[in-house]
């Protein structure tokens, strides 16, 4: 018994001795980074993408801040001497375009917000049922994003014409839905798919209908990509000219893309104005992402991967 009980400590102590201390590579102290002709190339890459990206903005934004006799100076001025308002006051006082603002927004959180429950109750459909010709119709959601809308003006022009929606926001609207859906509908599948059914059974065991079940407890699940589904719906809707310069004719119906093409003549074109212009429609979209940034990243990331 004495000569198991030292064998045993002999061969426990041998075993101390051999554990070695791992240290956490997190907290491993770092040498300095070697910098390598790569990431240098990487580095100079960007910031030059970055500045060809961002200089037609800056242009944009500056070129609204000058007085009208300073727009065409030359030799080119990069910072404006005399900041100046005067074109965003012709702006408004020269045309309706706070008419134009209030109808694009109109047009696009109404498209924007109906189009995503469309679509949000047929990717439902396509994700959780198994019927015939289901192949088919995900295949005709994808075609009509191939599919140019010139191609389809003229049918479409008079069917509008014989419903008497041309020149009318209702018209525009619905014309806007038709579009947004396929797209909406695909991308929202993907996120109904990586819900995990169980959650559905639970709530209809609890006592839910299918569409309580869908609206209870689906869509808090999914609201990140709901949120994503209508700011791409939103921006497509408030940046879409093709359609709207072809279906409004008149300026309390215009859009602030169409009221945008306004600007361009034959024989000249008001850079300041159209410059005041691009500015504030472009910050409501900026506005957009940058207040839900965090739901889009999430949105996307959550429906890429099925699990």
């Amino acid at each position: 018994m004495t000569t198991m009980t030292g064998a045993s400590s002999t061969r426990s102590s041998l075993t101390e001795t051999r554990r070695v201390t791992v240290l956490d590579p997190a907290s491993a102290p770092r040498g300095p980074r070697r910098v390598t002709v790569g990431g240098v190339v990487r580095v100079v890459g960007l910031g030059l993408w970055l500045i060809i990206t961002l200089f037609p903005l800056y242009w944009i934004a500056l070129t609204s801040f000058k007085s009208p006799g300073t727009i065409n100076r030359y030799p080119i001025e990069y910072w404006p001497s005399e900041p100046s308002l005067e074109n965003y006051v012709s702006l408004f006082e020269k045309s309706s375009f706070g008419v134009f603002l209030g109808n694009s927004a109109l047009v696009a959180v109404t498209a924007g917000a109906v189009a995503t429950l469309i679509a949000l109750l047929s990717a439902y459909v396509l994700a959780r049922f198994e019927f015939r010709g289901k192949g088919a119709v995900l295949i005709a959601f994808l075609l009509t994003q191939m599919i140019p809308a010139f191609i389809a003006l003229g049918p479409l022009y008079s069917m509008m014409s014989d419903l008497g929606l041309v020149d009318t926001k209702p018209g525009l609207i619905l014309v806007y839905i038709a579009i947004c859906i396929p797209f909406s509908t695909v991308m929202l599948r993907g996120f109904f798919e990586n819900v995990p059914d169980a959650l559905e059974e639970a709530a209809m065991i609890d006592g839910c209908s299918r569409l309580g079940a869908l609206f209870r407890v689906l869509v808090p699940v999914m609201t990140p990509g709901i949120i994503a589904a209508f700011i791409f719906n939103f921006v497509n809707c408030w940046n879409e000219l093709f359609l709207s310069v072809v279906l409004m004719n008149t300026d309390a119906n215009r859009t602030v893309p169409s009221a945008l093409n306004g600007f361009i003549s034959t024989f000249n074109i008001d850079w300041g104005s159209m410059s005041a212009a691009a500015v504030l429609t472009i910050l409501p979209t900026m506005a957009m992402f940058a207040l839900a940034s965090r739901w889009i990243v999430q949105g996307l990331t959550s429906g890429a991967v099925k699990e």
